[in-house]
C-alpha cells in the first residue's frame, strides 16, 4: 500500500475512532442526564402524595387552624405541607352540623358547615366521568371533579393559589337534610328513587335537580378561606361578552393588552403576571369561563390572583381553545 493510501486510510479511521468517542461520550452524558431527571421526577411525585390519615402531628390539633394560619398574601398554602393529608381526610369525613344554600353565583352548590365550624362548599356531581361537554368551551353544568383536579394541577405547578379541595360521598337524607335550612329543605325534591335539590343560583330551576345515586350523592368539597382574609372581586380584563356575535375588545384588538397595562391593577405589582399564569393555567384545564376573578380585599394589587371556582373544566378533552392563552399571546410575557 502507497504512503498516500495509508495516510487516507489512517485519517479515515482516525475520523471514525473521533465520531465513535463523542457519540460514546454523548450517550453516556445524555443515559446520565434522562437518569437524573427520572429521579427528579419521582421525588417531585414523592412530595406530591398525600395520604388521607386522620393523625395529626402539630402543635395545633384543629385542622382548620392549621389551613387557616397557612394563608398568606401570595399562597393559600406552603410549599411544605406535612399536614395537608389530614386537613383533607376531616374535609372529606368531618360530621356536617349545618347545611344551607350556596352563596351567590351562576352555579348549583351547597354551604355546609362541618364540626368544628368550618365552612366548605360542597358542589354536586352532575356527569360522569367520561361525559363530553358539547358546545361552547365554558357550555354545561359545574363538574365537581374538574374542581378536584384543578387543585391538584394547582399543587403541581407550584402556584398554590387554589383553595384545598377533596371529593366527598355525603347521603343527602342523613347528613344533609337533618340539619339544612328551610331555604335549602325548600328545593329538595324525589326524582323516581333518587334524591334531588335544586338549591339557590342564577341558573338553578327545579326542572334541573341534581340527584343523588339513592341518597348518595358525590361530590366536591371546597375549604373556606379565612373571614380574617375578605374577597375582592374583580371583572376579568380577558373575560368574554357570552353574547352571540358580540366580541369582547381583547378579541379583535391585538393592542388591547397595552390598555390594560395603563390601567390599575396592572399598571404595577404582580397582578398582570398573574393574569398571565392564571390564562396558562385555565388553557391546561380548559376553562374558558374566568369572567372574574378574587385577590385579598384591601391589596392594592399585591395579593395573588385566586384560583377560585374551576368546575368549568375538562369539559371536553378534544377542545383546546386557544383563546384562553389570550393574555400570554398578547402581552408577550410570563
Amino acid at each position: 500500500m502507497k504512503l498516500k493510501q495509508r495516510v487516507v486510510l489512517l485519517a479515515i479511521l482516525l475520523v471514525i475512532f473521533i465520531f465513535t468517542k463523542v457519540f460514546l461520550i454523548d450517550n453516556l452524558d445524555t443515559s446520565a442526564a434522562n437518569r437524573e431527571d427520572q429521579r427528579a421526577f419521582h421525588r417531585m411525585m414523592a412530595g406530591l402524595r398525600v395520604e388521607l390519615v386522620p393523625k395529626l402531628d402539630h402543635t395545633l390539633q384543629s385542622p382548620w387552624e392549621i389551613a387557616a394560619q397557612w394563608v398568606v398574601p401570595r399562597e393559600v398554602y406552603p410549599e411544605e405541607t406535612p399536614e395537608l393529608g389530614a386537613i383533607m381526610h376531616a374535609m372529606a369525613t368531618k360530621k356536617i352540623i349545618k347545611a344551607d344554600v350556596g352563596y351567590k353565583g351562576t352555579q348549583l352548590k351547597a354551604l355546609l358547615i362541618l364540626e368544628g365550624g368550618q365552612k366548605v362548599v360542597f358542589k354536586p356531581k352532575r356527569y360522569n366521568r367520561d361525559y363530553v361537554v358539547e358546545g361552547e368551551p365554558y357550555a354545561g353544568y359545574d363538574r365537581h371533579n374538574a374542581e378536584v383536579a384543578a387543585f391538584h394541577l394547582d399543587r403541581i405547578l407550584g402556584f398554590r393559589r387554589a383553595p384545598l379541595v377533596v371529593g366527598r360521598f355525603v347521603n343527602l337524607r342523613t347528613e344533609i337534610k337533618p340539619v339544612a335550612t328551610e331555604q335549602l329543605l325548600s328545593t329538595f325534591l324525589t326524582v323516581g328513587n333518587n334524591t334531588c335539590f335544586y338549591g339557590k343560583c342564577y341558573y338553578c330551576r327545579e326542572t334541573e335537580p341534581a340527584c343523588a345515586d339513592g341518597d348518595t350523592m358525590e361530590g366536591s368539597v371546597t375549604l373556606w378561606l379565612p373571614d380574617v382574609w375578605p374577597l375582592q372581586k374583580h371583572r376579568h380584563p380577558w373575560g368574554r361578552t357570552y353574547r352571540e356575535g358580540k366580541l369582547a375588545r381583547w378579541e379583535y384588538d391585538e393592542s388591547y393588552c397595552d390598555a390594560v397595562k395603563k390601567t390599575s391593577p396592572y399598571d404595577s405589582g404582580p397582578r398582570l403576571l398573574d393574569i398571565i399564569d392564571t390564562a396558562i393555567f385555565d388553557y391546561l384545564i380548559g376553562n374558558a369561563d374566568r369572567h372574574h376573578y378574587e385577590s385579598f380585599q384591601d391589596d392594592e394589587g399585591a395579593s395573588m390572583l385566586i384560583l377560585l371556582d374551576n368546575a368549568k373544566s375538562f369539559g371536553n378533552p378534544s377542545l383546546d381553545e386557544r383563546s384562553i392563552l389570550a393574555p400570554l399571546y398578547q402581552c408577550c410575557m410570563i
